[in-house]
């Protein structure tokens, strides 16, 4: 079907979501507005900095890029309703929409989502995926409905999780996989051919969002989950240990057999540091210090020229 007779209002905020908003600009589709997050203090200096969905669509010439505090306010809905839009599209936006803007598009409202549904519905479905350690994840796109990523499936497509997979690799790859599905998609759901299946309850798996005291690595750990946190919480909350009272970034690191000493000792282990977990040892391949650069671990141990500390300190539980 013709995408320039179908009108959207997308609804996106991170990095994400652009793939999904380039690919319905790009087949043709009339996307009437973009709504987005309100733009954020980042970096030391705390500059505003735009969601990278703003800055998409700005630079493809959108007319309308809407980015309101809180979509509850009645002024909202009603600017939303005078857009006239036939679906929304929503991928990432970051916040759920409540009833009285679901009501507003035509013929309803469609979802981009990172992962296999019913499974890892919630804020941070990539991370959780890695931390669990699935092998394999993927796209739904769903229906939108008032609970959350509850909705119909649907279309889904599968991706397998790589053992060197971070959250910011495994996400590239399926922002442009659920571009690719929801353009596939779309034209089928929304003519009624393509009839969404209702999800199986009992296997819904749930994951909150991501705080930055998440990327403290636990003392309950074993060395595999500490190494999967790692690759989780990059790029953020980013995976750390106190070292000499100071976080110490962990960006690489590789889990071993065998263990010697309590949780939190720190040994040298091929020339590089290790953390002794609960079962196994962490090997730290890539660390940063605050305000540093990202060294190896190699680098790390022969800078503290014998003055390695004895231990790190993990958090509880």
């Amino acid at each position: 079907m013709n995408g320039s007779a179908i009108r959207i209002v997308f609804f996106g905020s991170p990095e994400f979501a652009v793939p999904s908003l380039q690919a319905l600009l790009e087949a043709g589709y009339d996307v009437a507005a973009v709504v987005t997050q309100p733009d954020k203090p980042a970096g030391r200096g705390g500059r505003l900095t735009p969601p990278p969905v703003k800055d998409a669509a700005l630079a493809a010439g959108v007319d309308t890029v809407l980015q309101p505090e809180t979509l509850r306010r009645p002024e909202v809905v009603e600017e939303l309703r005078a857009l006239e839009p036939d679906v929304f599209v929503i991928a990432a936006y970051g916040k759920l929409l409540p009833p009285a803007v679901l009501a507003v598009p035509r013929r309803g409202s469609v979802n981009v989502h990172a992962s296999l549904l019913p499974r890892w519905r919630g804020a941070a479905p990539v991370a959780a995926a890695i931390l669990a350690g699935d092998r394999e994840t993927g796209v739904t796109i769903m229906e939108v409905t008032e609970a959350m990523d509850a909705g119909p499936i649907v279309a889904q497509r599968r991706e397998p999780v790589r053992p060197d997979d971070t959250t910011g690799t495994l996400e590239r790859r399926l922002a442009a996989l659920g571009a690719e599905l929801l353009l596939e998609a779309l034209p089928g759901w929304y003519t009624g051919e393509l009839v969404p299946v209702p999800q199986d309850e009992t296997l819904a798996t749930y994951c909150r969002p991501l705080k930055k005291e998440d990327g403290h690595l636990r003392s309950s750990m074993t060395a595999e989950e500490a190494e999967r946190a790692v690759r989780a919480f990059d790029p953020w909350p980013g995976a750390f240990v106190l070292y000499k009272g100071q976080p110490l970034r962990i960006w690489r690191a590789r889990a071993l057999p065998g263990s010697e000493g309590p949780p939190g000792r720190l040994l040298v282990v091929e020339r590089a540091p290790a953390i002794v977990f609960r079962e196994g040892i962490l090997v730290l391949d890539e660390v940063q210090r605050p305000g540093g650069r990202r060294i190896s671990g190699r680098d790390f141990v022969n800078g503290e020229r014998g003055a390695l500390a004895a231990e790190v300190t993990l958090a509880d539980g």
